[in-house]
């Protein structure tokens, strides 16, 4: 048993970073289930008490429990819901790698996650075909964070080609337009919730790979939360810089060539790093994201830290 415990601990740490959510997500299961069997055999129900982790259809119980805005992503309803969330999460999330960053599949796993309930808790306060069940409705899953990688991959390559076992191979771009369009299709049915969570991690996901063509990163500031609480002391104050006396003489020739020397060198540095990106990114589209060194990796993973 102890071995299995370290191959898992160990697959962890090695793991890219969409197997270490997938990772999460079944600790989680099967943390929440365990327990409830467990408990269940003392006629102990504890199922009001595992819904305040999940993400609610009421504006006022969501203010009782703001938390569950984080928590419900990582939940599931059962073991195939749990089973086909972790596999469309292992291949768009292995294919996502090819064409961002892990720190970007991590800061829009909880993206999609947001603008799908933030999208759900809209809707049900809205539209009066579901205000009437908003008090009693809840949900759960991954599928809204995972929708958000895959409509951020169709829309950086909408003609990847990628190959379904009933429907054969096709651009992306049309799988894409497909589950986006069945999510509309049944947006009143029974899993009303999750159709509307579906298509705002849809809407998180194709918000970020617009803005990130424009330069700007939206899950930039999601990762700093997570690098906040994960290391606090990396985020001390910085202290303040000593005022500069200035000098109105005429410049020696030391001073005039430091000056016009070091925005060069800042200038070489940072060339340097774009140019290694580059050739890593080329090197990922030859031989797939899987054939990069761990400090490969760790400098893509690092290059979006802007």
């Amino acid at each position: 048993m102890a071995t299995i415990i370290n191959d898992l601990r160990e697959t962890f740490r090695r793991g890219d970073i969409h197997i270490r959510l997938i990772f999460i997500n079944a600790a989680v299961f099967l943390t929440i289930t365990i327990t409830q069997i467990v408990l269940l055999l003392f006629n102990i129900n504890i199922s009001s008490l595992i819904q305040w982790l999940e993400m609610p259809a009421s504006v006022t119980q969501f203010l009782r429990q703001p938390w569950a805005i984080i928590t419900y992503m990582f939940m599931h309803a059962g073991v195939m819901h749990l089973l086909f969330n972790m596999l469309w999460l292992y291949w768009f999330g292995q294919l996502f790698l090819y064409f961002f960053s892990a720190r970007h599949l991590r800061g829009l796993y909880l993206l999609g996650g947001l603008c799908g309930a933030l999208l759900y808790l809209f809707a049900y306060s809205i539209f009066p075909f579901f205000t009437p069940y908003a008090d009693y409705t809840f949900m759960v899953g991954a599928s809204a964070a995972v929708l958000a990688i895959v409509a951020a991959v169709a829309y950086r390559e909408p003609d990847y080609r990628v190959n379904l076992i009933l429907l054969g191979s096709m651009p992306l771009k049309y799988f894409a337009l497909i589950v986006i369009g069945l999510d509309l299709l049944f947006i009143t049915t029974d899993n009303a919730g999750g159709h509307i969570a579906h298509l705002g991690g849809a809407l998180g996901g194709l918000l970020f790979a617009c803005w990130l063509n424009k330069g700007t990163d939206l899950t930039s500031y999601i990762n700093n939360v997570i690098d906040f609480f994960s290391n606090p002391s990396s985020f001390r104050m910085k202290p303040r810089k000593p005022k500069m006396k200035v000098n109105y003489g005429k410049k020696t020739a030391n001073e005039t060539d430091a000056s016009q020397t070091k925005p060069q060198e800042s200038k070489s540095n940072v060339t340097t790093r774009q140019e290694r990106i580059s050739k890593i990114r080329e090197k990922i589209k030859q031989s797939g994201y899987q054939g990069l060194t761990e400090e490969e990796k760790k400098d893509l993973f690092n290059s979006s830290i802007h």
